[in-house]
């Protein structure tokens, strides 16, 4: 069945704060969802109407979790593809194996944008100690070495500068197959978040300006301060990313923004996120449809919302670590919209929840 009804269910693969958000998305919505997580304490269990713990390698449990759901979905990019693959062959899910195996491994990634026409940074593989020494000597210094699969936050990478030693930091990320990236000369991060429908319709939200600390994502704002031209080349980029992928569901491209010559803008991606993406939470409150409910609307083949703003600037803090223990006063300040997870512990860095504000005036 291609468009849902009220009251189908749809299932979730993960269960996660953005599972969460999903299945709360889907209820506002007539419709019910059931989780698939390995972890028991899942956020996403408390507001699900089912749930199901299991590996996301055990087939029999996900043959059952497939009888149970009208259609699936994923919240994070590191569900095994495999696992997908397996589930697409049971039900329909949105968006499809191919979003997955497109951006779980870094080198498949930058060869599909390279293919579509996509400036990214500089890249080689980089297969052995022996191979980084060679890329080293082609790409230069400063460079970032990554690993190929299940990097995130800042993990599975590190910089390669002056005076490093090359075979250790080889050894340094388990001596995996790695890819070594340019360090790209930004002046600021962005990202779109963006739908397309399963008739190819595509919305865009505003491109949104992010800050990272120690390589996890601390504030958005939206719309980013780039020109107009800027931010139309990076929703043009990610509508081609989109409809390479035939992509159903929302996608999030984060983006290097450079300058180019004087008072010029360019773009440079560097990662595809397919999935809802932490730096459009400001979304839940800040515009007239949230990305969580964009993709619901998108996978059950529904129209997609409105993707316009709020006020003249929306903002998001994540509220990591301890940062969560500020709740009371964050509740009691006029105007802020808390969103917590229902996580414990409090791990330093961990994602707790969000403030979102909106404002009448652009501020820098």
């Amino acid at each position: 069945m291609a468009h849902l009804q009220p009251g189908a269910t749809i299932g979730i693969l993960g269960g996660g704060q953005l599972g969460r958000m999903l299945a709360m998305a889907a209820a506002r919505l007539g419709l019910k969802t059931h989780v698939y997580a390995p972890e028991s304490a899942s956020p996403a269990f408390d507001v699900a109407a089912a749930h199901t713990v299991g590996a996301f390698d055990d087939a029999d449990a996900l043959a059952e979790f497939a009888e149970c759901v009208d259609v699936a979905t994923y919240e994070f990019e590191n569900v095994p593809a495999g696992s997908v693959a397996v589930l697409a062959q049971l039900c329909p899910v949105r968006p499809g194996p191919a979003a997955l195996e497109a951006s779980q491994d870094r080198l498949a990634e930058k060869e599909f944008l390279a293919a579509l026409g996509v400036e990214t940074a500089a890249y080689l593989s980089v297969e052995d100690a022996g191979a980084l020494i060679r890329a080293v000597g082609k790409l230069g210094r400063p460079a970032i070495l990554k690993t190929r699969r299940l990097g995130y936050d800042g993990k599975g990478q590190i910089a390669i500068r002056e005076g490093s030693d090359l075979a250790a930091s080889f050894r340094s990320l388990g001596g995996a197959p790695a890819i070594l990236e340019s360090v790209v000369p930004f002046v600021k991060e962005i990202s779109i978040i963006a739908a397309r429908a399963l008739d190819g319709g595509f919305a865009a939200y505003d491109a949104t300006e992010n800050v990272h600390v120690n390589h996890i994502l601390s504030r958005s704002r939206a719309p980013a301060a780039v020109d107009s031209a800027c931010a139309a080349a990076a929703v043009a980029a990610t509508r081609k990313i989109a409809d390479a992928l035939e992509y159903v569901g929302v996608i999030g491209v984060e983006m290097f923004v450079v300058e180019e010559g004087r008072r010029k803008q360019g773009i440079v991606v560097n990662e595809i996120a397919p999935r809802v993406h932490n730096s459009g939470h400001w979304t839940l409150d800040g515009a007239v449809c949230s990305q969580f409910e964009q993709h619901i609307r998108a996978i059950a083949g529904w129209p997609l919302g409105s993707t316009k703003r709020h006020g003249a600037m929306v903002t998001m803090h994540n509220l990591l670590g301890d940062e969560v223990n500020t709740f009371a006063e964050l509740l009691a300040e006029p105007g802020a919209c808390v969103h917590l997870y229902g996580k414990t512990p409090a791990r330093p860095g961990r994602k707790m929840g969000h403030v979102t504000r909106i404002f009448a005036k652009y501020e820098d």
